[in-house]
C-alpha cells in the first residue's frame, strides 16, 4: 500500500538502513546537502539522532526498511518524538537498487541511498507501530504460539518415527490427532508394550481407566490396546531402563508444550473475547480463536484498508503476471505480502472446505466440478476460496456486520445469480 499523501516530500529527508548493531543514516537537507553517519541501538545514540533532527527546525520525514525486529525500538522512539515515520518494501528496494547501480551488490551506505531515493519518489508505506496501535500483545501471543506449535510438531514427528517403532509400534494408530492429550499421558504411564502386557487385562483397564479420560467405548478401546501389547513386536525393554527414561523425557516435554499451548489459547481468548472484530471473525466457518488471533495480530486495524483489494495485496493474495509486449504470462499469486497472515487464511479455507455445508465449500465444489480429479484445479479452487474468505473477513470487521450463512444456487450457465441466493441454517 503505497503512501500517496506526499509524492514530493519537503523538509528534511532521513533514510536509515537498519541492522543488528550499526545503522547507516543518510540525511538530505532542504538545500540539497547530505550528511552520513552511523549509530548503534543505544539510548545515547537515539538521543543524539533526535537532537540532530530537532535542531534542523524543519519537518522531518524518516524512512527505513524493516529488518527483523531491530527497527522496533528506534521507530517507537521516533514516533514518540513526533516525527513522520514510514517504511519501504524490501522488494521495491531491491528493484530500485538494480536500476540505480546496475548490480545486485549491496552494502549499508548503498541501501541508505536507495531508501532515500524511494522516499523522495513517495514509494513508501505508512508505518504502524504495534505498541502504539495496541497490537503488540497480540503479536507476541501469536508468534509464541507459532514457535510452540512448530516445536510440538517436530517433537511429535520424532516420537512417531523413532520412539514408537521401538517401544510400541502398534499403538501409533491411536494418535490420530495432535489434540488427543490423553495419548501422551497414557504413554508416560505405559511407555512400552511390555509395561501393558505385564499386567492382567482387568488390572490394566483399571489402571488406565482415568488416564484416557472420557471416551465412547472406553473399555473396548483399552481391551484392543491390551491385545496389541500382548502380540507386539516391540523391543523387550525394561520399564526402568535408560532408553525408556529418555522416551518418557520426550513425552514429558510434549505434554508441557501442550499445557503451554492451552494456556496461550485461554490467554488469547480472555484478551479478545470482548472485541467486536474478534467476535465477527470467529463467526466465519473455518476461523477459530487462533486463526482470528493471527489475523488481528498480523493485519492490525483492518479499517486502515480503504478497499478489500488492498487487504488482499497486504496478504499476498493478489494476482500478478509477467507481461512484455504481446507476451503475457499466467496470473499467479504474488505472495509478496504477509506470509503468516496468508498461511492462516489458507488453513481457515481448508477447514471451511472440509465442513459439511457453507458458502466456501459450495464455491470449492462448483470450481472443481468440471474436473474433480485435477490437482491443479483443486489447488486453484482452494486459492479462490482463501481469497474469498479474506474478503469476507475484511468486510465483517470493517462494517461490523454479522456473518450470514448464504448458499448460492448456480444457473445452468454456471454463473451465480445474486438474486437466486437463499438463506439456509448454518450447520458449520
Amino acid at each position: 500500500m503505497a503512501d500517496q499523501s506526499n509524492r514530493t516530500p519537503t523538509g528534511v529527508l532521513v533514510a536509515i538502513d537498519i541492522a543488528k548493531r550499526w545503522n547507516a543514516v543518510l540525511i538530505e537537507f532542504p538545500d540539497g546537502k547530505r550528511q552520513r553517519f552511523q549509530f548503534q541501538h543505544l539510548r545515547r545514540d537515539y538521543d543524539r539522532l533526535v537532537a540532530l533532527l530537532q535542531s534542523t527546525g524543519s519537518p522531518c520525514r524518516i524512512a527505513f526498511e524493516p529488518t527483523g525486529v531491530y527497527h522496533r525500538t528506534l521507530a517507537y522512539r521516533l514516533l514518540q518524538e513526533g516525527f513522520q515515520v514510514c517504511q519501504v518494501s524490501a522488494v521495491a528496494g531491491a528493484r530500485y537498487r538494480d536500476a540505480m547501480f546496475n548490480s545486485w551488490d549491496k552494502n549499508d551506505p548503498k541501501d541508505a541511498q536507495v531508501i532515500l531515493e524511494l522516499l523522495k519518489q513517495g514509494i513508501t508505506q505508512r508505518y504502524h507501530d504495534p505498541l502504539i496501535n495496541g497490537t503488540h500483545d497480540l503479536e507476541e501471543i501469536s508468534k509464541t504460539y507459532e514457535r510452540i506449535s512448530r516445536t510440538r510438531t517436530k517433537l511429535r514427528h520424532g516420537i512417531i518415527t523413532h520412539y514408537l517403532p521401538l517401544h510400541f509400534p502398534e499403538i501409533e494408530r491411536f494418535w490420530y490427532s495432535s489434540r488427543n492429550d490423553w495419548f501422551v499421558r497414557f504413554l508416560i504411564q505405559f511407555p512400552t508394550a511390555a509395561a501393558v502386557s505385564a499386567m492382567s487385562r482387568e488390572d490394566f483397564i483399571a489402571a488406565a481407566w482415568t488416564v484416557v479420560g472420557r471416551k465412547v467405548g472406553k473399555r473396548r478401546q483399552l481391551e484392543e490396546i491390551y491385545d496389541l501389547a500382548k502380540n507386539s513386536v516391540a523391543l523387550p525393554l525394561a520399564t526402568d531402563s535408560v532408553a525408556v527414561e529418555t522416551f518418557r523425557l520426550q513425552l514429558s516435554r510434549y505434554d508441557a508444550l501442550n499445557e503451554q499451548r492451552n494456556a496461550l489459547e485461554a490467554q488469547a481468548h480472555a484478551l479478545l473475547k470482548d472485541r467486536h472484530d474478534y467476535q465477527r471473525l470467529c463467526e466465519i466457518p473455518g476461523i477459530g480463536p487462533i486463526i482470528a488471533l493471527v489475523i488481528l495480530a498480523e493485519a492490525g486495524d483492518l479499517h486502515r484498508f480503504s478497499h478489500h483489494r488492498q487487504f488482499l495485496k497486504f496478504c499476498g493474495l493478489d494476482l500478478a503476471k509477467a507481461q512484455s509486449g504481446v507476451s503475457r504470462g499466467h496470473e499467479r499469486l504474488s505472495k509478496r505480502g504477509n506470509a503468516r497472515l496468508r498461511c492462516a487464511l489458507w488453513q481457515a479455507s481448508i477447514s471451511a472446505i472440509r465442513m459439511r455445508e457453507n458458502a466456501f465449500r459450495d464455491k470449492y465444489t462448483r470450481y472443481i466440478a468440471p474436473d474433480p480429479e485435477s490437482r491443479d484445479r483443486r489447488r486453484k479452487a482452494r486459492t479462490a476460496v482463501t481469497a474469498k474468505l479474506a474478503r469476507v473477513a475484511y468486510s465483517l470487521v470493517k462494517f461490523d456486520r454479522p456473518y450470514r450463512g448464504r448458499f448460492e444456487v448456480g444457473l445452468p450457465s454456471g454463473s451465480i445469480s445474486l438474486n437466486a441466493a437463499r438463506e439456509a441454517n448454518r450447520t458449520s
